[in-house]
């Protein structure tokens, strides 16, 4: 099927197509963006690109990371001051879980393509 518009244009229709538009929130990426910047200084004042994990980072690291951006998300669900307050811990947890989920799904690719 084929969809045609007012000025003549088509394009194929979107049934089955992903939808990141209806997935995703504008306003979780720009904070985890924030985030990613803010963390490109490291603790020895040495700068990292956002796109640093992307170089691959074991599945160990980001469960042990993980569990301690969940333990200060759930200090603060339940009143109490964590290490580095909510925003952190909820970005946190974010980034370790796209990190595990990348890791991942790398690995299922390398599955495939043996």
């Amino acid at each position: 099927m084929i969809r045609k518009f007012e000025s003549g244009a088509s394009r194929d229709m979107e049934d089955g197509k992903l939808d990141f538009d209806g997935s995703l929130s504008p306003l979780v990426l720009k904070g985890f963006a924030e985030y990613m910047k803010t963390n490109c200084i490291q603790k020895d004042g040495n700068y990292r690109p956002e796109e640093n994990w992307k170089k691959g980072i074991p599945k160990e690291s980001y469960i042990k990371s993980m569990w301690r951006h969940f333990h200060d998300l759930w200090m603060n669900y339940e009143g109490y001051e964590s290490r580095d307050g909510l925003d952190h811990a909820m970005y946190g947890l974010l980034f370790n879980v796209m990190g595990f989920i990348h890791e991942t799904e790398k690995e299922k690719l390398n599955e495939t393509n043996e």
